[in-house]
């Protein structure tokens, strides 16, 4: 019985023992063989606030990219998970920033990309140089992004880059706009007390000096606070000088209720020209009728001949795949917010360590793709004649004006009235002076 029992005790303890070493043979093999953390990019955007229409096309393109990844990436030399991690900016410049620093003290990602603005993209860009965060951002005049955040030509920043029209093309397209309508050439300016109104109204990198070179006369009333409801002294200034042409970079709470005064008040300029405001389609549905005519600049359309470097998608394709998902009509921001992503993909593909901040902002740097919205590179020498770099962290992208006619489909269609500064984009219709 005796030598019966220890053997069998024997035995037990040898598979129990035995157990445990493939059980932590298998521990220490998972430790040795474990993937590579995630990489990670941080995005803000405004998803509510007066600026939440630029953030409207977030949710698809977001949805887009997390599907075409969903298998990884090749970066660095292996397959990479890669989660981004979405912020609202709530359309306030401090909340901007806090989500930013959230994103990278927190969170701890590996690449930013901002969009909608400067109330968004400055404050993101400033938390990003103070921390050594690459950051690549879109959609803001590059003078309001790179002047507004007190930048040096001869120096630049260093962990910041941006890649976006700017207003001495946007003063050239608005001036094109308003001299294709007969009027008096006397332009009513309507601008707030923000980065974008400051800008605009300068006397030497705003509208003013482009306007007058083109023979127009500027009544400028001041900037307001953005605040205000009541926009009796700016339409009793333009109705004065009879201005009968109006330039505006309002939000589009700020418009409406000033375009609903100027009707009570009398003042019907013959065309109005105004950006932020009438981007969208949502806001300008929200005008009813009095939305026919408006004009606006025009970033970005179905009719630009561009395709995307991630999906191959042509624009009118990434236009109609929105439509048919949303239910909603297709936005200028879509175009914008797949390019963002398209370059911060291709960014991180190309990184040679994805986890280097300095790999990373080299990478940024040697960036020459093809987007959804135009060629996007930060050195070299230009890839066409209507884009260049005017800085060292800025690239431009193409600019038209466009004006909101009845549509088909949709209660307006927003279509190239004015194609002179990108000719590769399509001329739509002839500019319409807004009913009298």
């Amino acid at each position: 019985m005796g030598p019966k029992k220890c053997q069998s005790i024997s035995r037990r303890r040898f598979v129990k023992t035995s157990a445990g070493v493939v059980a932590a043979g298998a521990l220490l093999g998972k430790r040795a063989f474990a993937a590579p953390r995630p990489l990670k990019i941080g995005y803000v955007s405004p998803e509510t606030g007066p600026l939440a229409s630029f953030g409207e096309t977030d949710a698809f393109v977001i949805d887009q990219m997390r599907k075409k990844i969903q298998g990884g990436i090749q970066s660095g030399g292996t397959t990479r998970q890669v989660e981004i991690i979405v912020r609202d900016s709530q359309s306030s410049p401090n909340r901007a920033a806090e989500v930013a620093a959230e994103l990278i003290k927190s969170e701890k990602v590996d690449l930013m990309l901002a969009a909608s603005t400067p109330d968004t993209v400055n404050p993101v860009s400033d938390q990003c140089e103070i921390n050594q965060m690459p950051c690549v951002s879109t959609d803001a005049p590059w003078q309001a992004y790179f002047f507004g955040r007190g930048g040096d030509p001869a120096k630049g920043f260093d962990w910041t880059y941006h890649m976006c029209w700017g207003v001495d093309l946007l003063s050239k397209i608005k001036c094109k706009m308003a001299g294709l309508v007969p009027t008096n050439k006397v332009v009513g300016l309507l601008e707030g007390n923000d980065t974008d109104g400051n800008l605009d109204s300068d006397p030497q990198k705003g509208y003013p000096p482009a306007l007058q070179a083109g023979g127009f006369k500027v009544i400028d009333p001041g900037r307001f606070i953005m605040s205000s409801t009541d926009f009796s002294a700016q339409i009793a200034a333009f109705k004065n000088a009879q201005a009968e042409v109006l330039f505006g970079d309002v939000p589009f709470p700020v418009f409406s209720t000033f375009w609903a005064q100027a009707a009570q008040q009398g003042y019907k300029p013959k065309i109005a020209i105004i950006g932020k405001a009438l981007l969208f389609p949502s806001t300008m549905e929200s005008l009813g009728a009095r939305g026919k005519y408006l004009s606006s600049e025009l970033m970005w359309s179905p009719v630009h001949p561009f395709k995307s470097s991630l999906t191959d998608q042509s624009a009118r394709q990434l236009s109609d795949a929105y439509e048919e998902t949303t239910k909603r009509e297709w936005t200028q921001a879509l175009g914008f917010r797949h390019a963002l992503f398209e370059v911060g993909l291709d960014v991180v593909k190309r990184a040679q360590n994805p986890e280097s901040a300095a790999s990373v902002i080299e990478a940024v740097r040697t960036t020459k793709l093809a987007t959804i919205i135009g060629p996007i590179q930060w050195q070299g020498p230009p890839p066409n004649p209507w884009t260049h770099n005017p800085v060292k962290n800025v690239c431009t992208t193409p600019q038209v004006g466009g004006q909101w006619v009845p549509g088909k489909k949709w209660m307006y269609d927003f279509v190239v009235t004015d194609n002179e500064t990108y000719p590769l984009i399509p001329k739509q219709a002839e500019m319409m002076p807004l009913p009298g």
